[in-house]
This record gives structure tokens, C-alpha cells and sequence, in this order.
């Protein structure tokens, strides 16, 4: 070891890019995390947007086919009151019950007509008790009006009456 200033001075020289090297290659670490980072989060963005544009249209329709249930309703009726008769007018109410079914059912909507199976408080609704014959406890005696369904989702609750427990 010399006190030799021109030797220090190149140690310093030597340490002072070192240093420099050291700082770029941090800031060059920090950089790509962030890229990384910004990366991920860009794909997290594209992904639920993705989701929720799904979303969006499996449930487009969902506003039209709710105001349409009292027309699926009223045809409905209107099949009840014809009766069992055979008549032009019975012919014609089918054909257009069934030609907005299809609709609907292109459309993702489903009917509920629970009768007979088991009562399920996410997709019905009981307005009353009853006393069946033949049909277990807890189980869906009447309909008293449909429910629906778009694409898994509860439109309309079904109204049922359920058999009473003992």
C-alpha cells in the first residue's frame, strides 16, 4: 500500500462506475417489475371486462323478457279458459304460445313449472300449504304461476303451494 495519490484516485475512479453500474442495473430490476406488474394488471383488466362484455350479453335481453312474462302469462290463461276443446281459437293460442317459447328459449329464458318436485326456496316461492295425496312433504302440490329463468338466473320466482308436513 503506497499513499500514492494517483493510485487512490484511480480506485476512486474505479469504485465511483462500479457504483453507477450497480444504481442501473437496480433501476433496470425495478423497471421490469413494474412492467411486470403493469403487465399483470393489464391482463387482470382484459379478463374482467371479458367477464362482465359475457355477462352483459347472456343478460341483454333480460329487461325484455321480464316485461314479457305477463303476455306468457295471459296466453297461458287464455289456454286454461279455451279448455280442452279442439277449436280454431285453442289452435291458435298454442301456436302463439309456443312460437314465443321458442323465442325465449333461443334467447336463454327457461320456464319453471315445479310440480311434483321438491320445494327449492331459491327458485320458488310458496303462498300456501296444502294436503296432497301421493305427494311427499315439502313438495310442490300446485303452481299457481310460473317462474322463469334466463340463463340461470331467476327472472320470476314461481308461486307454488307446497304439501304440509305432518
Amino acid at each position: 500500500m503506497t499513499d500514492d495519490p494517483i493510485q487512490t484516485n484511480d480506485d476512486a475512479m474505479t469504485q465511483e462506475p462500479l457504483d453507477e453500474l450497480e444504481a442501473l442495473r437496480a433501476e433496470i430490476e425495478q423497471l421490469k417489475a413494474a412492467s411486470l406488474i403493469e403487465r399483470a394488471d393489464l391482463e387482470n383488466q382484459r379478463r374482467r371486462l371479458g367477464r362482465e362484455l359475457e355477462a352483459a350479453r347472456k343478460f341483454a335481453n333480460e329487461r325484455l323478457l321480464g316485461d314479457l312474462l305477463p303476455v306468457f302469462d295471459s296466453l297461458d290463461a287464455g289456454l286454461s279458459a279455451v279448455g280442452g276443446t279442439d277449436s280454431p281459437l285453442r289452435q291458435g293460442l298454442e301456436m302463439t304460445f309456443q312460437q314465443l317459447l321458442k323465442v325465449a328459449g333461443d334467447n336463454g329464458m327457461r320456464i319453471l313449472n315445479p310440480v311434483g318436485e321438491a320445494f327449492d326456496p331459491e327458485f320458488h316461492q310458496a303462498i300456501s300449504q296444502g294436503d296432497a295425496e301421493g305427494i311427499a312433504p315439502g313438495h310442490v302440490i300446485n303452481v299457481f304461476q310460473k317462474g322463469y329463468l334466463l340463463n340461470g338466473r331467476l327472472l320470476r320466482p314461481a308461486l307454488v303451494i307446497v304439501a304440509r308436513h305432518d
